[in-house]
C-alpha cells in the first residue's frame, strides 16, 4: 500500500469531525450574518443573541463560477494581508512536498475535482474540509461575496466554536447522518480518523472487516462489506447517556 497522501484522503480524515464542528457552529451562531474586513483583521457574526467576533480567522481563497476556478489567497492580485494568508501559504508548502496539486497550483479548475456538477459551494466545501485536517482549525465559513455567486472561503476561531467533549448522542448523530449524507471515497479511513480525533479508541480486527470503538460515553462496531463501505452499526450508550 502506498504512504503517498492524495487530496481525496485529506477529504476522508476531515469529513466527520468536520461535520460535527459544523454542526456546533449552526448551534451557537442560529439565524446570523457576516461581516469580514480583510484590512482590519475582523470577522464578526451578528447573532440573535449579539455580535460574535471572531479571536482569529484564515482566508483560504475564493471559487468563482466565471473561471470556473478555485483561486488560492495568498495568490489573489487583490493582495491581503499576511496574517489572514498565512495559513493558505503554509498549506501550500505541504502541498508542494507531497505533490498535491490541490493545494499547491495557484488557481484549481473546477473540473480538477470529482463532482459531476461542480459548483462554487462544492468547491469551497472541498477546500475547507482539506485545509481543516492539516492545520488543525475545524471551523469553517463559506459566505457568498459578489452577485455572480463567487464564495469565499474562511476558517473561524473563536472559544464557543470548540467542541464540548463527546457525547453518545451525538456520536451517534454524527455517525450515522455523516455515512447518509456525505459522499466518503474510504469509508475505513473516515470513521477511524473520526472515532480517533474525539478519544474513541478504534481498532480494526486483523482483515479490516470490523472497526470497534471503546469510551465511557459510546462503544460499538462498525462493519464493512467487501467492497470497504461501513454496512452496520451497532453502538451502545454508556450509563447517564
Amino acid at each position: 500500500m502506498s504512504d503517498a497522501i492524495v487530496f481525496a484522503d485529506l477529504m476522508d480524515d476531515a469529513a466527520l469531525l468536520s461535520y460535527e464542528h459544523q454542526l456546533h457552529l449552526a448551534e451557537v451562531l442560529g439565524e446570523h450574518s457576516w461581516d469580514v474586513d480583510l484590512n482590519e483583521g475582523r470577522f464578526a457574526f451578528e447573532t440573535e443573541f449579539g455580535t460574535k467576533v471572531c479571536t482569529d480567522f484564515h482566508l483560504l481563497g475564493s471559487a468563482a463560477p466565471g473561471p470556473s476556478s478555485w483561486l488560492w489567497s495568498w495568490a489573489n492580485p487583490a493582495g491581503y494581508p499576511e496574517e489572514v494568508v498565512g495559513l493558505a501559504r503554509s498549506l501550500r508548502n505541504f502541498g508542494i512536498a507531497h505533490d498535491i496539486d490541490e493545494l499547491a497550483d495557484e488557481e484549481v479548475p473546477f473540473d480538477a475535482f470529482w463532482f459531476e456538477e461542480p459548483t462554487p459551494v462544492l468547491v469551497a466545501g472541498a477546500m475547507m474540509e482539506a485545509s481543516k485536517v492539516l492545520s488543525g482549525r475545524w471551523t469553517s465559513y463559506s459566505g457568498g461575496v459578489n452577485a455572480a455567486g463567487t464564495r469565499a472561503a474562511f476558517l473561524v476561531e473563536h472559544p464557543d466554536f470548540q467542541l464540548p467533549p463527546p457525547s453518545g448522542p451525538r456520536v451517534m448523530r454524527v455517525l450515522n447522518a455523516g455515512l447518509a449524507e456525505i459522499v466518503l471515497r474510504d469509508h475505513r479511513r473516515a470513521l477511524h480518523s473520526y472515532l480517533s480525533r474525539r478519544g474513541l479508541n478504534p481498532t480494526f480486527t486483523a482483515d479490516l472487516a470490523h472497526l470497534t470503538f471503546d469510551h465511557a460515553v459510546i462503544g460499538g462496531t462498525v462493519d464493512f462489506d467487501e467492497f470497504g463501505r461501513a454496512s452496520a452499526l451497532n453502538a451502545r450508550l454508556g450509563p447517564g447517556q
